[in-house]
């Protein structure tokens, strides 16, 4: 694998990465010849130091998006808390009914319940309802969406793909999930996202680590380089490989070879 990050220790190299990825972002929206970005607020760390930086980057052409699908009270409280402590123009859009709508249909038309799959094709289209939104608002203000997703879930392939992987850049993507903590202080995100187990809020008790079936400070210590249990490289390497397909565009077949 060819992924590695290196970690910044230092305090002032900190400040001064937060502000090239500020820069990075202004100019990655410019070149696309944008107005600002757009990003959703799940309530939990990796979206608000996302939110942090593109009110940095925009400061009157942002917008963070709380996309409530049957979910718990305090994802939004505390996505609010997020916009409200970085000073985020935000909105609210609750996708519960028209995820209810699609999910029932699904399971009418194909005349089955989806038994086991029933989990996964659930949280999914959540994630991908959240997607078509945030390409709602920011089609209508000529914004881009901003993704994310830091570096220990790019790897391990933890994103839906067309759903939160589905967005126009990653701002914190070269990011362990510790140095995401470390930039959420010097941010002065709010200390009850700090304290939240990561979880990406797909159904009661659901926890990344739990899902993932390898804690983040192992995942960060192979992104580093460190050395790490067999058993912990054995399911970072399987997850990585049985998600290729996330980080690549869908296969073509190749062109015959002329004669």
């Amino acid at each position: 694998m060819s992924i590695m990050v290196t970690r910044i220790e230092d305090h002032e190299t900190r400040l001064r990465e937060i502000d090239r990825v500020v820069e990075w972002i202004r100019e990655t929206v410019q070149n696309a010849h944008q107005n600002g970005v757009v990003v959703g607020l799940s309530g939990g760390i990796d979206s608000a130091v996302v939110a942090n930086l593109v009110k940095r980057a925009f400061p009157e052409d942002s917008i963070g998006v709380i996309l409530p699908v049957k979910s718990s009270t305090k994802d939004s409280i505390d996505a609010r808390a997020v916009a409200e402590k970085c000073g985020l123009h935000w909105i609210e859009m609750d996708l519960s009914v028209s995820h209810e709508l699609i999910f029932d249909d699904i399971k009418i038309k194909l005349d089955r319940d989806l038994n086991g799959r029933a989990r996964i094709t659930d949280a999914n289209l959540r994630a991908r309802l959240r997607m078509s939104t945030l390409y709602g608002v920011a089609n209508s203000l000529g914004y881009l969406v901003a993704g994310t997703d830091n570096a220990a879930e790019v790897l391990t392939g933890y994103f839906t793909k067309y759903g939160d992987g589905g967005v126009d850049f990653l701002p914190i993507a070269n990011l362990t999930k510790r140095e995401v903590y470390e930039w959420a202080k010097v941010l002065g995100v709010p200390q009850q996202v700090i304290d939240r187990a990561p979880s990406a809020g797909l159904w009661e008790g659901q926890t990344d680590e739990a899902e993932l079936g390898v804690k983040y400070n192992d995942i960060d210590d192979y992104l580093e380089g460190k050395e790490i249990s067999d058993a912990a490289k054995a399911r970072i390497e399987h997850l990585y490989n049985v998600t290729a397909h996330k980080r690549v565009m869908p296969p073509k077949p190749p062109v015959e070879a002329q004669e």
